[in-house]
């Protein structure tokens, strides 16, 4: 494997892709550091020491924005804007039609959709910025910080403005600076800046996982979440490789004196066909009452029972409602990701068909029939990915500090799993031998 990586750094096309991936990570990482201005950093340095403080609404916005979000930074809303305005116009495909049609234009519409991805990522953008600059004006950023209220000491209609402008910028920045990865760069940019961020918590999380334990200064239970990290993220790889293959055969066809067809091949259909997808749709619309909740007055009785039971992580409330989600998300999610009825049209324009089903709609009845089955065990496993940093919460007594689990661990290994097929298929245009032999 090592020999792998040394080969890619001596391929000369190659070691500037990865150099140029290594600067654009450097730049973004500079920028998650860099306060935005009318922002008194002392102040919220000293918020950030608060033990509570991560455990706070923002936390899922935190992690994709590599810790950015609670400093206040120029990059602070990070990319997740990007991913919100990915998801909704992937939605809106199946909703309406134009753009449905764009979809089926091959590279000019997925350009033209991209163009429009940019500019609802630029308006959500303002939209966040408006909603975290208000929140830390107003001291619900940080809950239990004595100067909670202090982190923006001028509260003028211009600052507010500038901060606004700076963290919208920012957002811009970070969705030109994943462009440019997938474009000179290797993998996917988003997918790498979003990679980046995540792992960036992880060395902070362990180590206060280690301050915080209780047995031999906090090493057992150092090496326990090691431990169980590495079996998370061998369960992980398992199932995102898992897929069922369905056969398809090419009836041939003779074209002047050529056949052509004849041919097989297969339909994967993924375990986990959604990705990490559900997980996101669900804690999202989670955070919704909590965050109403947050900024409506008085004591009602709504109020109460929503700060009661889903703003704790460890309620039995919060855990049976977001695991029902993330499976609801899920089957939802691949309803509108892959449509039977067209892949069956598709395979009978082409003269495909699987063996021992009729062509058509016989077709899109099996391959619904297969997709329920493999989406079941796919949304378990999602939702019991999710809930490792609850597991945690009650063994270790903080959620957030617990990187293996939920969101992040699904990221983590599907991006790098999928960067590595990216500079393995490169070596293999030269070399044969790849990462394994």
């Amino acid at each position: 494997m090592l020999t792998a990586f040394a080969r890619a750094f001596r391929t000369p096309d190659l070691r500037k892709k990865l150099l140029f991936t290594l600067a654009i990570i450097v730049v973004y990482r500079i920028g998650t550091h860099i306060p935005i201005p009318g922002v008194d950093y002392k102040n919220v340095q000293q918020c950030m020491d608060v033990a509570s403080s991560n455990r706070g609404l923002f936390s899922l916005i935190n992690m994709f924005s590599g810790g950015a979000l609670l400093q206040i930074t120029i990059f602070a809303l990070g990319i997740m804007p990007y991913i919100t305005a990915s998801i909704i116009l992937q939605l809106l495909t199946v909703v309406i039609p134009r753009l449905e049609a764009l979809k089926k234009e091959g590279q000019a519409g997925t350009a033209k959709i991209t163009q429009y991805t940019r500019y609802l990522t630029v308006a959500l953008a303002i939209l966040q910025g408006t909603g975290l600059v208000a929140t830390a004006r107003s001291g619900a950023l940080f809950s239990g910080c004595p100067v909670a209220s202090q982190i923006v000491p001028d509260q003028s209609i211009f600052t507010t403005i500038t901060m606004v402008v700076t963290m919208t910028a920012g957002t811009g920045v970070v969705m030109w600076l994943g462009e440019l990865i997938t474009d000179r760069g290797i993998g996917n940019g988003m997918s790498i800046l979003m990679f980046i961020s995540i792992a960036a918590t992880f060395p902070s999380a362990l180590w206060a996982i280690k301050l915080q334990g209780k047995l031999a200064g906090g090493w057992i239970e150092f090496g326990t979440v090691i431990a169980v990290g590495l079996v998370m993220v061998g369960l992980v790889v398992f199932v995102e490789q898992a897929q069922r293959r369905i056969p398809v055969q090419y009836a041939k066809r003779m074209i002047g004196r050529r056949s052509y067809g004849g041919t097989s091949t297969y339909i994967p259909l993924k375990v986990n066909q959604a990705g990490v997808i559900p997980v996101i749709f669900a804690s999202s619309l989670l955070y919704i009452p909590s965050l109403i909740a947050q900024f409506s007055g008085g004591n009602s009785g709504w109020k109460t029972w929503v700060q009661n039971n889903l703003t704790k992580g460890d309620h039995p409330v919060y855990v049976a409602t977001y695991f029902l989600l993330i499976v609801f998300f899920a089957f939802f999610y691949v309803a509108i990701s892959f449509n039977p009825e067209e892949v069956a049209d598709n395979m009978k324009k082409y003269g495909g068909f699987i063996p021992g089903i009729r062509a058509g709609r016989p077709t899109a009845e099996y391959l619904s029939y297969v997709l329920n089955r493999i989406t079941w065990p796919g949304s378990l496993y999602l939702g019991l990915i999710a809930l490792v940093p609850t597991m945690a919460l009650v063994g270790f007594g903080a959620s957030q500090n617990f990187p293996f689990g939920g969101t992040s661990i699904l990221i983590i290994v599907g991006v790098g799993l999928e960067t590595v097929k990216q500079i393995e298929s490169q070596l293999q245009q030269r070399n044969y031998e790849g990462f394994l032999r």
